[in-house]
């Protein structure tokens, strides 16, 4: 895929209309019961601390990097699902992609802020480096900046969608989903988009390299069980 495939709502509000015409495979949440805030081990205290915009902004500022937590990293991962699988952990912000032997790679990630988190099972539809972002119409009707960009905002530095974009789809259709990058990568590890999945430039760019067309894509209810899979 090039630059010009777009994206319409990932950066912006996803319309009523929209998200009814989603199937029923689709649960989006409507309070932060499903979605939690984030938390972060305190290395003074050892104790779990909460993690906000605010406070993501400031460590960013003083480190150049998000918290250890939400670090690329390989980690043991008990599941009966088959390596490629992406397996995204909201309430925790983590995103699994699995490798043989009861490993995965793991990746911190943004997602849905109050009342636009979902659980699901998609799969990749298709990829595209340095995406066009579209901003949908309600958004170009109220921000001036995004009006700029009506007719779509090319791929680069800036672009909300990042270096990457992972398009989910569910029975052949385009969920309006993605896994993308991001122009705000202190915000790994927070409730902030409007359902898609955030990760860094640099993790999205890795996890595009592992990733395969039709590869299944599993969005967690909380609570749901890893080991015998979704």
């Amino acid at each position: 895929m090039t630059s010009r495939e777009s994206s319409r709502f990932c950066a912006g509000p996803v319309s009523r209309r929209a998200m009814l015409a989603l199937p029923l495979l689709f649960v989006p949440t409507q309070g932060s019961s499903a979605v939690s805030e984030s938390l972060i081990l305190d290395p003074a205290t050892r104790k779990w601390v909460p993690y906000d915009s605010r406070q993501a902004i400031m460590y960013y500022r003083s480190h150049g990097r998000s918290p250890k937590e939400f670090q690329r990293q390989l980690v043991s991962f008990r599941t009966a699902e088959k390596p490629g699988t992406i397996i995204i952990d909201s309430n925790k912000h983590f995103l699994y992609s699995v490798l043989p032997d009861f490993q995965a790679v793991r990746y911190g990630i943004g997602v849905g802020r109050d009342g636009f988190g979902w659980a699901g099972i998609v799969k990749v539809g298709r990829l595209a480096e340095w995406p066009t972002w579209t901003p949908p119409a309600e958004m170009v009707a109220r921000d001036a900046r995004a009006a700029k960009w009506a007719g779509g905002m090319p791929g680069g530095p800036e672009n909300p969608l990042g270096a990457r974009a992972i398009y989910l789809y569910e029975g052949g259709r385009d969920t309006i989903y993605r896994i993308h990058g991001t122009n705000e990568p202190w915000s790994i590890g927070l409730n902030v988009s409007s359902g898609c999945i955030r990760m860094t430039n640099d993790d999205v760019t890795d996890l595009y390299a592992r990733v395969a067309v039709g590869a299944k894509v599993i969005v967690l209810n909380q609570g749901a069980a890893l080991f015998r899979g979704v």
